[in-house]
């Protein structure tokens, strides 16, 4: 039985008492005295005396095929040991058996382990009040819905990486006018400024150029920054900085910070009980509340980023894009290399266009002239069928090979109205038919319109546009006539003087 040095101890202590071998073993539970007397006469532990192995206990039975076997690991690093093992099988049939996998793939990985470098982290030292964060992180898998309709969405957050004090923002992306968003709010909620903001190579921040006077560094590595992005650290005092390409470790404090934030969320949404919101301002709220709690738990290392930091007081920068695009002559802007339909008495006239995070605002000679949900991405359009309806009434014949047709289809019932025409009339009538439909619903109410459509739509019997409109408008009951009498004015009069009597007395 192999002795444990607890076991030597107690047998060494029972010695110092004058015990015999014999006592001290029984005391120990050893096997015998010879045991003891072993320790004794060593005076070392069990562990003391255990030399580490440098030899295998069975012979390695790759040895005759590893040297075949490694240069294919150096050229392929990603192939797998047990796809290697299956080739090797295959080549050398009946030399390796099903259980030796195992064996292999440890001996593959303790090759990688000592032959192949990999990178490592390389640890910060953050200064207080040097630098703040920003990074846009993806907030779906929390599952969070409006008013329980499905709600994709950012977090565009801002990291102090020295006290890890964080803010952010609720956008649908990760544009310029978020990150403005996002910082500037940070700001206004930290009341004091950074010397330096960093980002990733966004192409909020960058943009992709050979060459820039003055920036030599950034042109070398292919990215410069752009040009609002500038105009708005300038306005601040702040500096600019951003992570190599290729090496998203550089912003690894933001990193962790936003999975730390996305668990803490998680633990908050259960607490909650709900995952759905009223509105996009009571969902921000719960985020911010969420995160008002967890800096209050950094406040010491926060005080000493203040105390390096200059106060805010420039004032915050509105935060949208403005452009001023001539409206095409098919009644459309481009904007952010997206189409967006306004009225068709603009055509050829210049318009400012406000771009926000959430929404677009036009405006013709200092005046409002609408407002619509801002798209994201590219090529995409938001076509308002009342701009363009009275052109495809007078043109119906323009409306089947439309560039925009989809979006004269305020829901799915309208298209499945327009099929349903289609497929029953020819193709001029079908047309003509789903615009006067369509022409109601700009001058009635939409949801009245399509309820109509999916009462005909249930039925097998034949209609069309006249079919709706009596639904729509369904024939009014005349007014009936009242007789008032013929008013003798003499009565007020008559009223009129006993007011005055009475005044007098």
């Amino acid at each position: 039985m192999t002795a444990t040095d607890a076991q030597v101890r107690i047998a060494m202590n029972e010695r110092k008492k004058g015990r015999t071998l014999g006592q001290a073993a029984a005391k120990a539970n050893l096997r015998d005295r010879d045991t003891v007397a072993k320790y004794e006469k060593q005076g070392k532990l069990p562990s003391e005396l255990k030399k580490p192995r440098t030899y295998l206990t069975r012979p390695d039975p790759f040895a005759e095929d590893w040297p075949s076997v490694q240069p294919m690991l150096v050229d392929a690093p990603s192939l797998e040991a047990k796809a290697l093992f299956e080739w090797m099988c295959a080549k050398y049939p009946g030399r390796y058996a099903e259980g030796q996998l195992r064996t292999f793939q440890r001996r593959v990985s303790v090759w990688r382990a000592l032959e192949v470098p990999k990178m490592v982290t390389l640890e910060q030292e953050r200064v207080p009040g040097e630098m703040m964060q920003t990074d846009g992180t993806s907030m779906n898998k929390l599952k969070v819905t409006i008013q329980r309709a499905k709600f994709d969405h950012l977090l565009i957050h801002c990291v102090l990486p020295y006290s890890n004090w964080e803010w952010g923002i609720v956008a649908q992306s990760e544009s310029l006018v978020a990150l403005m968003g996002g910082f500037q709010s940070a700001l206004r909620e930290l009341g004091y400024v950074p010397k330096l903001h960093q980002t990733d190579n966004t192409t909020a921040a960058t943009h992709n150029l050979k060459a820039i006077a003055g920036d030599a560094e950034r042109a070398e590595s292919g990215r410069v920054y752009n040009t609002d992005y500038l105009a708005l650290l300038q306005h601040h005092g702040v500096q600019p900085r951003t992570t190599h390409l290729g090496s998203p470790d550089e912003n690894g404090d933001i990193e962790a910070a936003n999975g730390a934030l996305k668990r803490a969320l998680e633990q908050h949404l259960v607490l909650r009980g709900s995952r759905d919101f009223e509105s996009l301002e009571a969902y921000e709220h719960f985020l911010h509340e969420v995160m008002r709690r967890r800096n209050e738990l950094r406040a010491e290392r926060l005080a000493d980023e203040l105390a390096a930091m200059k106060e805010l007081k420039s004032e915050l920068l509105p935060e949208m894009r403005e452009y001023r695009p001539r409206v095409s002559g098919s009644g459309t802007i481009r904007v952010l290399e997206n189409v967006y339909s306004v009225p068709s008495g603009l055509k050829g006239r210049l318009v400012v266009v406000r771009v926000f995070e959430w929404y677009i605002a036009v405006y013709f000679g200092n005046r409002l002239v609408q407002q619509m949900p801002r798209l994201v991405g590219k090529k995409q359009s938001h076509i308002n069928y009342r701009h363009v309806l009275p052109t495809l009434l007078r043109k119906p014949g323009g409306f089947r090979q439309y560039r925009f047709r989809e979006d004269m289809f305020p829901t799915p019932v309208f298209r499945e109205a327009w099929e349903a025409l289609d497929g029953r009339k020819s193709p001029r009538r079908a047309d003509i038919a789903y615009l006067k439909i369509l022409k109601m619903a700009a001058d009635h109410l939409e949801t009245d319109v399509e309820l109509a459509l999916k009462l005909v739509l249930e039925t097998d019997e034949p209609w069309d546009d006249e079919s709706i409109a009596k639904l729509v408008q369904p024939p009014q009951s005349p007014v009936p006539h009242i007789d008032c009498g013929q008013v003798d004015l003499s009565e007020y009069d008559k009223l009129m003087d006993r007011e005055g009597e009475r005044d007098a007395a």
